[in-house]
């Protein structure tokens, strides 16, 4: 069998659309809206390519082509994310997505980010330390996500209202400077280089309808934001911070918790808390709202032989934790310049 395979472009990407929210596989991160925000906000190509048999799209794979300095050119699916695996009707168009790909574009690595199963498990034989995104089938309403959680996570959730934060779900202006900001900050305090505020910017322009933020106050200061990207009824959470500061508040469960109703009201039946390492701190704090592990692979389709590990980024480094401990004391208007031009050639 014989397909007609395409690039992604403005006037088939609707098509591209219809195909990923219909697809059982397809993530928020697979709408043409990430790879367009890509290519807008750190100038690396769309490179996404679509299958057509008799007209009809049967297949996709999100790519970018990411230009690095000093270092050769790299095919990634996809950047800044968990997943950017090729959704298609059958196994065969996958082959002939990823053979188009790596065979029309001059690169030395191409990493391709799946999952081993599609449905999440608490599998005891899950390596620890291994990456896994986390999973949360949601019920038809809120007051039944809430019902289904144990009396200490209900408490928490309480606790930060009898705190008096409050917060405001919308994708205003000002909501994004208010994350940003926040964001920013805990970056800094991470040590690793921040996102530019053109990404989130060109995410919102992109996604619409389909983004939504979450910034919890106290008082009238932003202390915690998240992000929660959708597509048909799948919703996940890429981004979220809290400043630190306020941490005794408990924000955090009441950002968590205003973006799991706001999915849940809305009709969303899957909730993805994004990537963590199995049985580590940030799985623990998923894994108390109910969320599941579904295992991660990562592959270098250039070079079968690569560790998941290195794709991964999770090898030991020596002069990791120096350069990450001088970020943390850099001026934050000096991370905020600096961090973008480095993290635009960052693909975890």
């Amino acid at each position: 069998m014989t397909y007609k395979i395409v690039r992604l472009t403005k006037q088939n990407s609707h098509a591209w659309d219809e195909y990923v929210g219909e697809h059982k596989q397809g993530t928020p991160y697979h709408r043409a809206a990430w790879v367009e925000s890509v290519e807008q906000a750190y100038q690396h190509q769309n490179v996404s390519l679509m299958a057509f048999q008799q007209d009809q799209v049967v297949g996709v794979l999100p790519c970018v082509q990411m230009k690095r300095p000093f270092a050769s050119t790299k095919l990634c699916s996809l950047p800044f994310c968990d997943l950017g695996h090729a959704l298609a009707d059958d196994e065969k168009i996958i082959a002939a997505l990823q053979k188009q790909a790596t065979e029309s574009i001059e690169h030395t690595s191409f990493e391709y980010r799946g999952s081993l199963q599609t449905e999440p498990s608490d599998n005891p034989d899950i390596p620890q330390g291994s990456k896994v995104r986390m999973v949360l089938p949601l019920p038809s309403s809120s007051d039944e996500l809430m019902a289904s959680f144990k009396s200490k996570l209900r408490s928490q959730i309480r606790k930060a209202e009898k705190n008096g934060l409050t917060y405001t779900v919308s994708n205003n202006r000002q909501q994004i400077d208010d994350f940003y900001q926040i964001f920013a900050i805990n970056m800094r305090k991470l040590g690793s280089p921040v996102h530019s505020k053109k990404w989130f910017t060109c995410l919102f322009e992109n996604y619409a309808e389909h983004i939504i933020l979450s910034v919890v106050y106290s008082d009238s200061t932003p202390v915690g934001a998240g992000i929660v990207l959708r597509s048909g009824q799948k919703a996940c959470i890429p981004w979220a911070s809290t400043v630190a500061e306020y941490n005794r508040l408990a924000p955090n469960m009441m950002l968590y918790w205003s973006l799991l109703k706001h999915a849940s009201d809305i009709g969303c039946d899957e909730f993805d808390f994004g990537r963590s390492s199995f049985g580590e701190g940030t799985f623990k704090f998923k894994k108390q709202w109910g969320a599941q592990a579904i295992p991660l692979k990562w592959d270098d389709l250039a070079n079968p032989t690569m560790a998941e590990a290195d794709l991964a980024g999770s090898q030991p480094s020596k002069i990791r934790p120096i350069v990450e401990n001088l970020w943390t004391k850099l001026p934050l208007g000096m991370t905020t310049r600096l961090g973008p031009i480095i993290r635009r050639h960052i693909s975890l």
